[in-house]
This record gives structure tokens, sequence and C-alpha cells, in this order.
């Protein structure tokens, strides 16, 4: 990891930031891209949160070190006027210590490359934290704005097309309701140079799309005591659905049986409706049928296999970090 030892401004407010006068790179970013694009006037006034963002940074929190004050990570999403739409995100390994901060930039842009294969409409949209702990606020709460957040943010003034979004999630738990802000970075020049970064908080919601909701509502439900119950009622409800599923074949093919043996007379109406459901199912030989179905059930298990090795490797991991801490 690639250190950004630049000296902090001590006992400045926490939304009033000194950069260095070796690397006042976000500053002046910012102000040349707004002289370089007169043309683009519209200014970053509200920012949109997808759920899995905000989960993939609640995993990282927990993951993190023992005794490590907050994680960073990447945004990801897109852009459309004065609107910014973050639809994910993806951690990145970080050190502060005292005046100085670490950040993986080979880590960051091996992800990047990753992530775009899969969504190459995602672009980076800036970075987010978690609210570092204030020993000296008597209440417990959490500073959003850290004296070391002006230098991890002129690192993602390089990264970013545009002026990054600061995204902090407050993870300390003082309420019933995890809070989130949004913040973007004011240049402050004296006589055109840069020398300090106003973060400035925007306007920020949560969205969901329809198979997120999906997904919240039913973590929601197994956490709830009636999740068991839940699962057993599907069950019973899959299984009465098969049962009735079979009782209609049966019934189709005995008046088919019927038809054919004159037991009853022909109705022209049923028969195009039962060919219109035979033309439906596609045809598969039952070997044939019986492959695929082995085959989708060997990926399953392994996608399973490999799951639970993840989890395992992650647990033996969290214990040696635990171990070799102490």
């Amino acid at each position: 990891m690639a250190a950004l030892a630049q000296p902090t401004t001590y006992g400045c407010s926490p939304a009033l930031l000194l950069s260095s006068k070796s690397a006042p790179s976000s500053a002046a970013a910012a102000i040349a891209r707004s002289k370089s694009a007169p043309g683009e006037t519209s200014v970053v006034t509200d920012v949109v949160v997808h759920p899995i963002v905000l989960l993939s940074v609640l995993d990282h929190h927990t993951r993190r070190q023992e005794g490590a004050g907050r994680v960073i990570g990447t945004l990801l999403g897109k852009r459309d006027g004065d609107r910014v739409e973050i639809t994910n995100a993806f951690a990145v390994p970080h050190a502060e210590r005292g005046d100085e901060v670490a950040i993986g930039k080979d880590f960051n842009r091996q992800m990047l490359a990753l992530h775009l294969r899969a969504n190459p409409r995602e672009t980076v949209m800036g970075w987010y934290a978690t609210a570092l702990p204030d020993e000296h606020d008597p209440n417990g709460e959490s500073k959003c704005i850290a004296d070391t957040s002006s230098l991890i943010h002129d690192f993602y003034a390089g990264e970013c097309d545009d002026d990054p979004i600061h995204l902090v999630v407050d993870t300390s738990l003082q309420t019933d309701a995890i809070a989130l802000r949004a913040y973007k970075s004011t240049p402050v020049c004296i006589k055109n140079e840069p020398l300090a970064n106003m973060f400035n908080e925007i306007r920020l919601s949560v969205k969901s799309s329809e198979s997120e909701r999906i997904c919240i509502d039913r973590m929601i439900g197994s956490n709830s005591p009636q999740g068991a119950s839940t699962n057993e009622d599907e069950a019973a409800a899959l299984q009465v659905s098969m049962e009735r599923l079979l009782e209609m074949l049966e019934t189709c093919s005995e008046y088919v049986d019927k038809v054919v043996d004159g037991s009853i007379s022909p109705d022209d109406d049923v028969g195009r409706n039962i060919s219109e459901v035979l033309n439906s199912v596609p045809r598969i030989r039952p070997e044939v049928f019986d492959k695929m179905f082995n085959d989708s059930l060997q990926d399953l298990l392994m996608v399973t296999y490999l799951s639970n090795i993840t989890k395992t490797q992650l647990t033996i991991a969290e214990k040696l970090n635990e171990t070799l801490g102490k």
C-alpha cells in the first residue's frame, strides 16, 4: 500500500480540513474541472443510495480488523445531471496512524477492473467511510468527518471523472436507525491558491429496486419469530401446488382417453387448449432432461460447497488476526 503521509490540521473544525501544501490535489482538481468545462454547470444536489451499498458497508464494518477505527471503500454508480445514483460498492484496505494514511491503490484498481467487467456502465462516484468514534465526546457520538478525510478525498479526486461523493455511515447505533450522510467537497481558496476542503452535506435518499425489496423483505421475515414457520408454510404450499398440478394432468389424460375410445364427444375448445399447453412445453428426451437436471444440481452443490469454504476461510483469517494482534 502506498502511504499518503501528509500533516493534518490540529484543532481545526471537522467541517473545514486544511490540505497540505505539497498535495492540494482535490481542491486544485475541482478548480481545474470547473475552468475546463464551463458549459457543465450542473452541481450534484441529490444522492440516491441502494440498499446493497449499505449492506456492503455494514459487512465491511463487521469484518474489520480489531482496533480499526473505521473502514473505507469505493462507491460505484452513475450520474444523471444533478442526481447521483450509488448502485454498488467494494471495500478498500487502508490504515490510519496519527497523521498518516495508507490506501491500497493496487487493490482498488484490481477490484474496479473486475466490477467494470460485470457492470461496464458503472463509474467511480466517490468513497464511503464509517463514522469515526469520538473519544472526547461525552455523549459517545461519532465524527462523520475526520481530520484524515481530506487526505482520502484527495486520493478519490484523482479516481473520479467528477468531484467525488463522500458517503458516511454511522454504525454506532446510538439510535434505532443507521444514519447516512452524503457530502460534497468545496475548495477554499485564497488568491487562487487552494488551502482547504469544506465538506457540505447534500440531500440523500435510499431507493430499492424490485429485486432488492424482495430480498430485504425476506431478510426481515427470516429474523422474525415466525421465520421458521414461514419456511414450513412455503414447503407445504409447494406440495399442495404440485399435487394440484398432478390432478389436473390426470384429468386431462382421462379426458383424452375417453375421447379416443368414443366414450364422450370431443370439444374443439378443450382440444385447442390442451394442444396449446402441450406445445408450450419443450420437447426433451427423458435422458437429456435427467442430464440437465443433474448438471444443474451439481453446479448448485459446487456453489454451496465453495461458499462454505469461503466462510470457513474468512473465519480462520479473523481468528488469526485476533491472535496475532494480541
